[in-house]
């Protein structure tokens, strides 16, 4: 997995990351965090409704880069093994895969709800 720096103790972002890229701008990364929540569930279902092997791959690939770009290691590593996978995986290995995503979507988007708002 890659890193840069090493996640705060089980969070499921590391803010400490993405600081790296916003200099510490509270309210951009409030709203980077905001824009990669909306876009999870569109890159979730092109895996969930992937018929080839390229539209599986793109969807696994952009989920992997987004969450690392945010620093969400622990759903980047799903999406990485996602993108690991060997031409269209069937579809039961597909449901499986999904709902790890799904899972994890929602430890990351419970955990950016909750962050501190701006004033």
């Amino acid at each position: 997995m890659h890193r840069d720096s090493p996640p705060e103790a089980g969070a499921p972002v590391d803010l400490a990351h993405l600081r790296r890229y916003t200099l510490g701008d509270r309210g951009l990364e409030l709203e980077i965090l905001g824009l990669f929540v909306d876009q999870l569930p569109i890159t979730i279902a092109s895996l969930r409704e992937a018929e080839t092997e390229k539209d599986w791959g793109m969807a696994a690939h952009t989920l992997k880069g987004s969450s690392r770009a945010v620093g969400a290691w622990p759903l980047a590593t799903i999406a990485e093994d996602a993108e690991r996978m060997r031409g269209l995986p069937p579809a039961t290995a597909r449901a499986v895969v999904v709902g790890r995503l799904e899972e994890a979507t929602r430890v990351v988007r419970d955990f950016i709800a909750a962050l501190p708002r701006v004033s």
